[in-house]
């Protein structure tokens, strides 16, 4: 299968001149070349919300290889001290490319640089390496039944013993359990949950573990990238503390920029547009087709400079939450609204099995969009952050 280049929705753009235009334009070539590569010699079909769905850990070593994870992270832990253009670049390609790369995302994107900034020396040694490697894989536990998009409703209680956690309570959706080595727990350690935000601990928990369930939960595609997880009286060392004690939601703060900014919150469906871009070329469009194709793109391209300027405030060790809000919220209508009009404007029948590349894709699509607005904290949720952080309310 031939896929046809990106186009002007992915080209080199920089919020900051601090990295060479050329050597961008490289690595851009370098990451393209290597896909076109992989997808020619079988290793991957490309697929939407791959970043969520495709779990193919040798892909994962292969960019580890590379030397394409661990971008950003410190040398001496075994990351590559690069910028974080050059991060966005190819984290770019592989979306666009719709790369199996779920395996290793969570513990790219943000629990390495959550551990970085709170870790201990021993937490960073043990962990950061593997995930610059991409060989070690994580998950968050965040999310609680009953809880919805409450994030401080959380009833998961950590029992300190001096050289000991007992934990207990259970996480749900929690994407990759059922393949991590390891999961950042947000825990109660202190109080009652009427404290809400106070008395929240994180730690760091490895995976699998005997006390630890792992349910799969089911989506409507049959597959179980979700997962409800268990914690009976789990018992872990001390040192799974991740930072301060009572200082949880602080941190997962900081780390939620990283998880509502990046490019997958616009990205996941590109390959469905690219799809439908490479069928208008080879079989003609009409003005309307053509129409809605620029407004897409000038969509995507608008909400990628949002986020080019949240990648730019993290690397200059800002707290962009409000902007990353926005790129979350706006970013997943978006996702939804292309899916919408691709198929009002193509034409084209949905097919999950057999058909053509375009008629495969827009059945994943459709079937993954319910999810866009809900995964990372629902929209009425970001809305209200950015109210708040804009002083409206």
């Amino acid at each position: 299968m031939v896929v046809p280049r990106a186009g002007p929705l992915v080209t080199s753009s920089a919020p900051t001149r601090s990295v060479d235009e050329a050597n961008l334009d490289q690595l851009r070539t370098d990451v393209r070349e290597f896909l076109r590569d992989e997808i020619a010699s079988g290793s991957f079909t490309p697929a939407v919300d791959s970043w969520m769905t495709g779990f193919d850990p040798a892909f994962s070593r292969r960019l580890g290889e590379r030397g394409w994870l661990g971008m950003t992270m410190p040398t001496e832990y075994g990351g590559h001290g690069r910028s974080a253009v050059e991060r966005f670049v190819v984290t770019e390609e592989l979306l666009a490319h719709g790369t199996p790369v779920a395996a290793h995302w969570i513990a790219d994107r943000q629990m390495a640089p959550s551990i970085l900034a709170h870790g201990t020396p021993a937490q960073k040694s043990r962990y950061i390496p593997e995930i610059a490697s991409g060989t070690m894989y994580f998950a968050i536990g965040m999310s609680e039944p009953d809880a919805g998009s409450d994030l401080a409703g959380v009833r998961t209680r950590a029992t300190d013993h001096g050289d000991t956690w007992t934990i207990s309570g259970t996480k749900v959706w929690t994407t990759g359990a059922h393949i991590a080595d390891a999961m950042i727990l947000l825990a109660r350690t202190d109080g009652t949950p009427d404290d809400r935000q106070q008395g929240l601990s994180q730690l760091v928990v490895d995976l699998p573990h005997p006390d630890i369930e792992i349910r799969p939960i089911r989506s409507i595609d049959g597959q179980a990238h979700f997962n409800e997880v268990i914690f009976h009286d789990a018992v872990v060392d001390s040192t799974a503390l991740l930072g301060r004690r009572g200082h949880g939601w602080q941190q997962v703060m900081g780390e939620l920029a990283f998880e509502r900014s990046g490019p997958e919150r616009y990205l996941s469906t590109l390959p469905l547009l690219r799809a439908w871009s490479a069928h208008l070329r080879e079989n003609g469009a009409t003005d309307q087709q053509r129409t809605t194709l620029g407004l897409l793109t000038a969509q995507a391209w608008a909400l990628r400079q949002m986020s080019l300027r949240v990648a730019a405030e993290l690397a200059a060790g800002g707290k962009p939450d409000i902007l990353a809000a926005m790129v979350k919220d706006q970013g997943s209508v978006f996702e939804g609204d292309l899916v919408s009009a691709v198929r009002t404007a193509s034409g084209v029948t949905a097919r999950r099995d057999g058909g053509t590349p375009l008629e495969r894709l827009l059945a994943e699509s459709v079937l993954h969009t319910p999810a866009f607005t809900l995964r990372g904290g629902t929209n009425e949720i970001l809305r209200g952050i950015i109210a708040r952080g804009m002083g409206l309310r």
